[in-house]
């Protein structure tokens, strides 16, 4: 295992030890318990938005905080979910009085955890609200879920809800948008390697040199099936095709999002995009809005996914809508 680290153990709290002193004008980190918040936060009167999962998908879920998006982020071990207790933190470092929601990815530990913490900061009378990501077409359980997986459409979710709370939506409404890019949202990934996680010292699994994970999870988890490497057009076909056959978006306008799982150079995670915006052009769905970078990780997979937001004239406006974040910035 050749990676840029001192000891295992230390991995996370260092590298958040680095995020903070990086981003020190957007966040503040607490490593005890483990959480990141924004450092002008709570913003009182505001919805506030927390949202967190293993680490090793970075910028997800920390790199999100900051005017516009996440008011806290929650990091466990490598893959590995947050315990109540750094999420109940969080949440008290999110509210501003106007109540909190949660943003949690479809993954079993990540449910109950939030969950908990949730029933834990009621006790205290802060009034919180969940919505739970599941934009993956690929599978529909997996080592991990029941039910589809919350992946990079997550970073949709947060973007767009975030920019609600910030114009000002209480709670229910704030919910009910994050409901609606996550009902309106798909996804599909594909690996040609996996990353390492640093206690494991080794790959999750090894492809041979002509093979693909077709449908891989951002844990490493099995897809579809394992294929024959193609050319990028065909494989981005088979991607389009698996989202654009689990929901209509036939006639709509829509954000593109192409995302890196970590090793992929952004030169080709460009030819995907190329070959993506012309699918939706010979289906005569609008291609408005755009996004392409590593933004949902899995350490250095090589590989990439596709997600589709089916947009409406609302969720384009909060698209737009200004924010400042380590890892999105604009409009400020």
């Amino acid at each position: 295992m050749k990676k840029l680290i001192n000891d295992v153990p230390d991995v996370v709290a260092e590298s958040l030890a680095g995020f903070g002193r990086a981003h020190a004008d957007i966040v503040t980190v607490s490593q005890d318990p483990r959480f990141v918040s924004r450092a002008d936060g709570p913003v009182q009167g505001k919805v506030g938005l927390v949202s967190g999962g293993g680490s090793g998908h970075e910028p997800l879920h920390a790199g999100f905080v900051g005017k516009g998006m996440l008011d806290a982020a929650v990091p466990g071990e490598v893959f590995t979910s947050p315990t109540p207790m750094p999420i109940v933190e969080a949440t008290k470092a999110a509210d501003g009085g106007a109540g909190v929601l949660h943003i949690v990815k479809n993954y079993t530990g990540d449910v109950l955890n939030f969950e908990t913490a949730a029933d834990l900061v009621a006790a205290e009378g802060i009034t919180v609200r969940s919505v739970v990501t599941n934009d993956d077409v690929a599978v529909q359980d997996s080592l991990y879920t029941a039910g589809r997986r919350g992946v990079a459409g997550t970073v949709l979710v947060e973007k767009i809800a975030g920019a609600a709370a910030d114009r000002g939506d209480d709670l229910d409404g704030v919910t009910a948008i994050a409901e609606r890019v996550n009902a309106n949202v798909r996804s599909i990934g594909l690996a040609l390697t996996d990353g390492t996680v640093p206690h494991a010292g080794e790959p999750g699994f090894v492809l041979p040199e002509d093979e693909i994970e077709f449908g891989v999870g951002i844990h490493g988890e099995p897809g579809r099936e394992r294929i024959k490497l193609e050319p990028a057009d065909r494989l981005v076909d088979r991607m389009m095709d698996a989202v654009l056959t689990d929901l209509s978006f036939d006639g709509s306008q829509v954000l593109l999002f192409v995302n890196g799982m970590g090793g992929t150079p952004l030169s080709e995670l460009y030819i995907l995009f190329r070959r993506a915006a012309e699918v939706l052009d010979e289906r005569g769905i609008t291609l408005s809005r755009s996004l392409v970078g590593n933004y949902v990780t899995s350490l250095e997979m090589q590989g990439a996914s596709i997600s589709l937001l089916k947009l409406d004239d609302e969720l384009t406006q909060l698209w737009d809508a200004p924010v400042h974040t380590a890892a999105l910035r604009w409009g400020l």
